[in-house]
């Protein structure tokens, strides 16, 4: 099962980043992760917060450009080889990572949150089910 992140378009110049995230504490939408990839003249911002919703109306509303992507998210063991072992089974099935980014602070201790965008999603999932493998929800980010 996918849950829902927010792709937020940035212009690359000094104080962007931070109207963004003044958007979104003021109204007390709590981010659990961000991962930010630029170029020289615009920046996306990849977040994942507690209300989808809410956070994607107030961006829209400070005059963002926001959209909702679904993405993976994946407790995995906070240990060498974590990720390797979801990584080879997308290499199994032949399922290509577009991207990824990580977070601390999963349901189980000494666990890391993985979030991944695949080509692939059905395929992905399905690999990992077979692995013994579960899927975060949207519920489980935001009891985080």
């Amino acid at each position: 099962m996918s849950i829902k992140q927010i792709s937020v378009f940035l212009e690359n110049r000094p104080g962007t980043l931070h109207k963004m995230t003044s958007v979104l504490a003021e109204h007390s939408v709590d981010m659990r992760a961000m991962s930010l990839a630029e170029t020289k003249d615009f920046g996306i911002a990849r977040i994942i917060v507690d209300d989808v919703i809410e956070a994607t109306n107030v961006l829209k509303e400070a005059d963002f450009v926001a959209s909702i992507t679904p993405v993976l998210a994946y407790e995995i063991p906070d240990e060498p080889g974590g990720l390797n072992k979801i990584l080879g089974c997308f290499t199994d099935t032949r399922v290509n990572v577009e991207y990824m980014y990580a977070f601390l602070g999963g349901k189980e201790k000494n666990h890391a949150c993985m979030i991944f965008r695949v080509a692939d999603t059905k395929t992905a999932e399905a690999a990992l089910a077979g692995k013994g493998l579960k899927s975060m929800t949207q519920e489980d980010i935001q009891s985080i």
